[in-house]
């Protein structure tokens, strides 16, 4: 019979309305061998079959470790999941899901749109390696234009959209964002400072000095002058340029007719500002309004898929992605997958357009309605501009999968290249490269980045806080990150064998560090130490001329030293390699240090919360008067409860 699994946040979809859209059930747990199996595998799903409602609803595939295998949704459950137990029907892909499933877990939902969105939300959180994915770990940036001050702030926004405003976006990029975002400070002289810092000001500040702000912060401007900025601006990221460009025009030919020099000047640079924002799109889409443009390209095995981001007819930016899991499935299918797992981080607009007909386009389309609350169109564009942007976006998806291919060839070509110099059986899939950071050993950090067969993989990147080698010992920092990055493997060596999710469970095929003979000896030997002898290891080392234009080292384990000509593609790329983790373990050793010269002593306090800590350093004015107090005299601190007061004295005063 079927079971309800622990209500954690684990096993709950991350919907608000969930608990009103769906009902999850655990199916009959089949135990068999991890082996591949199909004969398990179709026990296991038949078993399921016998439980299953005729209803709309998501299920997941489950290998015998638990690991999501595959999700997908049905309008009936009971006969789409059936449909695996014909094995004569199904492709090599899902005979070989099929094989590996050893249990299913099921979501029933009201409706099949909401099916869809809740299939979305779990490949989205699970990533099973037999479902169509759309691998972009980046999120995409909005301007947000606040509501919540009488003189609304204009920023960039990532993330959840909480803050009560207007978002315009997705942008492609942040530096699409940001060129953006500076031309509308331009244009429109609206505030980009945080509420704090507004509030603190009896000055101007240098941005408007240069003219890039209208100075509300000190009462250069007035609420109504303010407020029809912000009117414009709305009106102008919301289609309406040409109204604003036309008002503009107007105000400063009635400047210059009164003589008045310096307001036309300042309107003469809103006017260049506002050409800037359009003259910088560099796809043509008047006339489109709002609408999402997506074309697929398709060669070499391979799948591209142009977006164009167009609000309000202007070009907010394009991207180029490319999915993975996409043998033996539809073209027609891929693309809208895509469609719907992008849609799962990004509002959909009211047109999406798309360059052929998709499986489903009505149900995907319902099911983006009930996302957004508002009407979704799919559409294939046929003629006029629509056409014409279709298009090019088309071209580009030709472009972008022509590049990736090159790029492709140009790696896999690398790494053979790098497995012959290094003396590696086979090419290496995952490259490991460590590096550390600190001064005369303090706030040090080591850090590892990781490198696959297609470029860094920054989700699989990671930093260690160093807490026992502290004086200034590269070799015993190096030694505690071999110990904290291998400890597991060594205690488990294949309990966890192929599960690639977690870098605490994954062998690499290399394991590159930053450094010479001395790095080599700490690393080779603390993993001696810990039994594991079959890494292959290589420290790359600055050559005598000290530079890029130097000849790198490369020492190996048994003492040996190589080098490569100075114009190698192969020594680029493990400069490049040995440069990406020096960017990485910089950045972190440099936040340590901010964090710990913005930290107070009085951090240390059991229970001493920002808004406590606050309050007795607006009191006693530093962290030492604070140490010095006596208690009655911390009773006495505005927000300090005699519990609290009690507390810091004890702290400072223990024992005394």
């Amino acid at each position: 019979m079927p079971r309800t699994p622990a209500d954690t946040k684990a096993n709950r979809p991350h919907d608000p309305r969930g608990k009103e859209r769906f009902n999850e059930e655990r199916a009959a747990y089949t135990v068999a061998s991890a082996q591949p199996d199909l004969e398990a595998g179709v026990k296991a799903i038949r078993e399921t079959v016998r439980t299953l409602p005729p209803r709309p609803g998501v299920y997941r595939m489950l290998d015998a470790r638990g690991d999501v295998l595959y999700v997908g949704k049905a309008r009936s459950l009971k006969a789409r999941v059936a449909n695996y137990t014909q094995v004569a029907a199904l492709s090599n892909r899902l005979q070989r899901m099929v094989s590996q499933t050893r249990s299913m877990e099921i979501v029933t939902t009201n409706s099949e749109a909401g099916a869809l969105l809740l299939e979305a939300q779990f490949i989205k959180r699970y990533r099973p390696p037999f479902n169509v994915l759309l691998r972009d770990d980046k999120s995409f940036p909005f301007i947000l234009l606040r509501a919540d001050h009488a003189f609304p702030r204009i920023h960039k926004h990532r993330g959840a959209r909480r803050a009560k405003g207007n978002y315009y976006g997705p942008f492609a990029s942040a530096g699409s964002v940001n060129k953006t975002l500076n031309a509308l400070q331009k244009l429109f002289l609206l505030r980009s400072c945080t509420d704090s810092f507004f509030n603190n000001r009896d000055r101007p500040c240098l941005l408007y000095q240069i003219k890039r702000c209208s100075g509300p912060c000190v009462g250069r401007i007035d609420e109504a002058g303010y407020d029809e900025l912000v009117r414009q601006a709305k009106d102008f990221l919301g289609g309406k340029s040409s109204s604003v460009q036309t008002d503009l025009e107007r105000q400063m030919a009635e400047a210059a007719e009164k003589l008045d020099f310096e307001t036309a000047a300042i309107l003469r640079d809103r006017l260049r500002a506002a050409t800037f924002i359009q003259g910088a799109q560099a796809v043509n889409a008047t006339g489109v309004g709002d609408a999402d443009v997506f074309a697929l390209a398709a060669k070499g095995g391979q799948i591209a898929v142009q977006a164009f981001f167009i609000r309000g007819g202007q070009n907010w930016g394009h991207r180029a992605f490319f999915p993975t899991h996409t043998q033996d499935v539809d073209k027609d299918e891929v693309l809208a997958r895509v469609i719907m797992q992008f849609y799962e981080e990004v509002p959909p607009p009211r047109t999406v357009l798309v360059d052929r007909d998709l499986p489903e386009a009505e149900l995907l389309a319902q099911a983006l309605c009930e996302a957004a609350e508002h009407k979704v169109e799919i559409s294939v564009p046929q003629r006029g501009d629509r056409r014409r942007l279709m298009e090019q976006a088309q071209r580009n998806a030709v472009d972008a999968l022509d590049r990736r291919l090159a790029e492709t060839g140009t790696k896999a070509k690398l790494n053979r290249e790098l497995a012959e110099f290094l003396e590696l059986e086979e090419p290496p899939q995952r490259i490991e490269v460590y590096d550390n950071s600190h001064i005369q050993g303090a706030k040090a950090v080591g850090a590892m980045v990781v490198a696959g067969p297609e470029g860094f993989e920054k989700n699989q990147y990671r930093k260690f806080n160093i807490k026992t080698a502290q004086t200034n010992d590269d070799f015993g920092m190096m030694r505690e990150v071999m110990q904290r990055r291998f400890r597991n493997l060594a205690e488990n060596p294949d309990g966890e064998e192929g599960k690639r999710n977690s870098h605490e469970t994954v062998w690499p095929d290399l394991v590159l560090i930053d450094g010479g003979k001395g790095q080599m000896s700490s690393v080779r030997n603390t993993l001696a130490e810990m039994g594991i002898e079959d890494v292959p290891l290589i420290a790359i080392a600055k050559g005598p001329d000290h530079g890029r234009e130097g000849r790198e080292v490369f020492h190996f384990p048994d003492g040996r030293e190589k080098t490569l000509p100075v114009n190698s593609p192969l020594l680029f790329h493990l400069q490049n390699l040995r440069d990406e983790v020096h960017r990485y373990v910089i950045g972190a050793h440099r936040a340590k240090r901010s964090r710990a010269i913005t930290a107070s002593p009085l951090d240390e306090i059991p229970g001493i919360g920002p808004a406590r800590k606050r309050a007795l350093l607006l009191h006693f004015g530093t962290a030492s008067k604070v140490r010095a107090a006596a208690l009655d005299d911390l009773k006495r601190a505005p927000g300090i409860s005699d519990a609290v007061a009690q507390q810091v004295f004890d702290f400072y005063h223990a024992g005394s």
